[in-house]
């Protein structure tokens, strides 16, 4: 029998882009699909894979026969429902990051740890954050040839990872400068802002976004840290199952609305060339190798956005570092960074249900 899928905050916006996903799928394994929401959602029709669906409220019968649960939905949801979720009986494939440093959870990315989804004490797998995400198939596909040994990474953030009040935010922040002739003094973004009625103080940032970029994603952790840089280091460590991997990121956010970027300084601990990354690269079906600089052909938000794979550029070896690489990543942070991973997870389970 086809096992039972369910997909909980089904009319979000990772929900939106999760059965987008679904209905672009030349088959599925699914013998049924359940959209779940919250009760305010609950009544609204959706159309997968042909058939006209109803979204169902979010409740412990919701899960009722389900074999698996994705949950696109904010941390404190996932946190209390992905526990009953698993003791209906299904496994909960989590997008949040409730679990996702729990020692009982494995963290997944297919391309690099699928056997991982067998070991689920708590019947949760996580799925990681966009930002470590974006960059794993291309990285772990380097560590099974040359051994991994030192991480620092630069990302450069699309606001929509903030959610839809920080692509609104850079839309409005957009129109309001937009075709003023700001000059280059200090302030003159900020101030065009409050003229508009657009004060940083209500912005889900620090600072202005247009016409800017602003070192700072997540919330503060002390130090000098932010919590998506914690999670490019904690993260890494645990999807490629290096515990001491030295790790440094430096997380900002910039006016792109999707795809977020990160240019990757990876030290290995073999002899590493520009020329066997590139076979490397080729060799990993989701990720596509766009590597012309001399031509200006690299990877860009702007050409990478509403695709699925990694895509991967200006691979060069690092002057002045021995068995190093520098290479820049773009993945699109609603696909691949949320949506498309954990589907890909469920994929990996549905044999199991079969």
């Amino acid at each position: 029998m086809a096992p039972v899928l369910a997909l909980v905050g089904a009319t979000g916006a990772v929900g939106t882009v999760m059965i987008d996903i679904i209905n672009g799928r030349e088959t599925v394994p699914w013998g049924e699909i359940r959209l779940i929401a919250s009760a305010r959602s609950a009544g609204k029709k959706i159309t997968v894979r042909g058939e006209e669906l109803t979204v169902v409220a979010l409740s412990p019968e919701a899960f009722d026969g389900v074999d698996i649960a994705m949950f696109d939905v904010p941390d404190e949801i996932s946190a209390e429902w992905a526990p009953i979720a698993a003791s209906r009986g299904a496994v909960a494939v989590d997008n949040s990051g409730a679990f996702r440093m729990d020692d009982e959870v494995p963290l997944v990315v297919p391309e690099v740890n699928a056997d991982k989804v067998t070991s689920r004490p708590k019947g949760i797998i996580a799925n990681p954050n966009c930002t470590t995400l974006s960059m794993m198939a291309a990285l772990g596909a380097l560590h099974r040839e040359f051994e991994l040994k030192e991480l620092v990474v630069a990302s450069y953030q699309a606001v929509s990872g903030a959610g839809k009040e920080g692509v609104d935010r850079l839309y409005a922040e957009l129109e309001a400068v937009a075709g003023k002739g700001l000059g280059v003094r200090a302030g003159d973004v900020r101030e065009a802002l409050e003229a508009a009625g657009l004060p940083i103080a209500d912005s889900p940032f620090p600072a202005a976004l247009a016409f800017n970029v602003v070192p700072s994603a997540g919330s503060y952790k002390g130090d000098g840290w932010y919590s998506e840089e914690l999670k490019v280091r904690n993260e890494s460590r645990k999807i490629l199952g290096i515990p001491d991997l030295k790790v440094s990121a430096t997380c900002v956010r910039v006016p792109v609305v999707t795809t977020h970027s990160l240019a990757v300084h990876a030290t290995f601990a073999r002899e590493v060339t520009v020329e066997a990354a590139h076979k490397v690269f080729e060799a990993q079906p989701t990720v596509v190798l766009v590597d012309d600089p001399e031509n200006g052909v690299f990877p860009t938000p702007a050409d990478v956005v509403g695709g699925d794979p990694t895509y991967v550029g200006r691979v060069r070896q690092a002057l002045d570092f021995p068995n190093t690489l520098d290479f820049f990543v773009c993945g699109d942070n609603l696909r691949k960074g949320a949506a498309l991973n954990t589907y890909e997870i469920a994929e990996q389970l549905a044999p199991e249900f079969s």
